[in-house]
């Protein structure tokens, strides 16, 4: 098991920003697809951001525009800028990894199983959004 080490997060008002991190090391860029996941309580982990290994990114739909996802190769540690932040972002954020090789297709970079079966998951950051 590889642990994927996140930082970041905290409680904010609507409209400010948050920045996520987590280090990925050993993991590597260009042989895994990474992304953020976000869950509230009560409520299954749904994927919020994902870029591939030619750094091809998507979005969930209710975040696009405000929240970006990115990578520093050098010190492999993975971001999340969230932008206009706003109460419904509340909820707590893990990131992941998954080999490339085990993705079946496009359809399945949000696929929470996917990640839950042959991935590693981050221990978990609470963000919070008051209005």
């Amino acid at each position: 098991q590889v642990p994927l080490v996140q930082s970041g997060g905290g409680s904010v008002q609507t409209g400010e920003s948050l920045r996520l991190s987590c280090a990925v090391a050993p993991l590597t860029f260009s042989n895994y697809v990474m992304g953020w996941f976000r869950q509230t309580p009560g409520a299954e982990r749904e994927g919020v951001a994902v870029i591939e290994t030619d750094g091809t990114t998507t979005y969930e739909d209710s975040v696009k525009g405000r929240f970006t996802i990115s990578q520093d190769s050098a010190e492999r540690i993975l971001y999340l800028h969230m932008n206009n932040l706003k109460p419904e972002d509340t909820a707590m954020y893990y990131c992941t990894a998954v080999r490339d090789d085990q993705v079946p297709g496009q359809w399945a970079l949000m696929d929470r199983g996917l990640y839950e079966s042959y991935g590693f998951w981050g221990q978990g950051t609470q963000v919070t959004v008051s209005s």
